[in-house]
């Protein structure tokens, strides 16, 4: 069983942290990444809603009136799915309740970093 965590942060303070196993057993490395991933993304795209209703309700003067995330992946092959336009015959195990955040990473509203494991 692999483990899930993750903590979303904005302005630079924690809004939400999350820890917990997941309940499927994954076939790869690669593959448990990309359920974590997924995991956050189901609280991360909620959230930048939130933020752009809150914009339409309280215009601030930014910038950048358009809301993106960046997100900090320690594992190449799990980014490489992630920004993938099609499932290769690898990863197309994946169940596709574990893709929704794609068309995210597609249109630039998610961004995804490389990281260091100690970091």
């Amino acid at each position: 069983m692999s483990r899930t965590s993750f903590v979303i942060m904005y302005a630079g303070c924690p809004v939400l942290c999350q820890s917990k196993l997941q309940t499927e057993i994954s076939l790869f490395t690669a593959e448990a990444e990309y359920i974590a991933l997924s995991s956050a993304m189901r609280e991360v795209i909620p959230f930048m809603d939130l933020l752009e209703e809150l914009a339409k309700v309280f215009p601030l003067h930014m910038p950048c009136p358009e809301v993106h995330c960046q997100v900090f992946e320690d594992n190449q092959s799990c980014i490489s799915i992630a920004k993938s336009y099609k499932f290769s015959p690898r990863t197309k195990h994946i169940a596709l309740k574990y893709h929704h955040f794609r068309k995210f990473v597609q249109d630039g509203r998610l961004v995804l970093k490389s990281i260091g494991t100690a970091e």
